[in-house]
């Protein structure tokens, strides 16, 4: 019974939970896309999220002082977190900007490309060792083309439009309606931010070793987040009324801080440890 459980809690128990917060991330994309397609500004949603996020783990340093001993936090560790924040905020940034150009589809299809380009830049890193005589590195080579391959082609080539209905309903039509420039210029920021989350997964990786505190980290990061968006904001957004949310714009920023940016980067902290 006992390695069972063990079992479960090392094998299962990862598996299910990057399952539930992609299936959380897909939703949160919609939900945005929803309420930008109604005028809602994507620096703006961001903000809003990862300050909701920074104020919900507000206490997680705190406990994570108390509940077991750690090395201490130097600055060198806040100067990677803040790196960290950098490389989180400007990917975020620029994929919901593509996301605002393309549909949350695209977004799906291209975080495919996440696996395949961190096996390239666990390669360039030397984090990753690759045999072609082995069958697991044949593998992951003939998986990342295709991942690749799979994200060009879905970029680069859009295709005629497929509706099931002679006129699309006027509450969904705005998810999907996007011009082709838009399309390919969208897809080219998606592929960049699914970039800087390679990086970060990576750079995630080297600062758990060195703080192995996973609620203390994502704190700092969510609020070196919400400093660089805020910065943004003041630089691209000078009228006040796009600072105001409501309605769907309200449920996207609150499922965004709490659903994703929290308990999602939590999850990954978590499995990087």
């Amino acid at each position: 019974m006992g390695g069972g459980r063990e079992w479960c809690h090392r094998e299962v128990a990862p598996f299910s939970a990057v399952i539930a917060v992609d299936t959380v991330a897909v939703g949160v994309t919609t939900l945005f896309k929803a309420a930008n397609s109604r005028g809602m500004s994507s620096h703006v949603f961001l903000l809003y999220a990862y300050a909701i996020a920074s104020l919900l783990l507000l206490p997680a340093p705190f406990f994570s002082l108390k509940s077991r001993v750690l090395p201490p936090l130097s600055l060198a560790i806040l100067a990677k977190i803040g790196l960290l924040g950098l490389v989180g905020g400007f990917s975020q940034i620029l994929g919901y900007v593509g996301i605002s150009m393309s549909s949350p589809t695209l977004g799906s299809a291209i975080s495919n490309l996440t696996p395949a380009l961190t096996f390239i830049f666990a390669i360039l890193f030397r984090m990753e060792e690759v045999s072609l005589n082995k069958r697991s590195s044949q593998a992951k080579i003939i998986g990342t083309i295709l991942s690749i391959s799979g994200a060009s082609v879905i970029t680069l080539y859009r295709g005629p439009p497929v509706n099931f209905t002679p006129k699309p309903s006027l509450s969904l039509y705005p998810l999907v309606q996007a011009s082709n420039s838009d399309w390919v210029g969208g897809g080219i920021l998606l592929t960049a931010d699914y970039v800087l989350v390679t990086l970060w997964y990576i750079l995630l990786k080297q600062i758990m070793k060195e703080y192995p505190a996973e609620l203390t980290v994502i704190f700092f990061y969510n609020v070196t987040v919400s400093f660089i968006t805020a910065i943004v904001c003041l630089v691209m957004e000078h009228d006040m009324s796009a600072w105001r949310v409501q309605g769907i714009g309200l449920i996207s920023v609150i499922c965004l801080g709490l659903f994703e940016r929290c308990l999602n980067n939590v999850v990954h902290t978590w499995q990087s440890g």
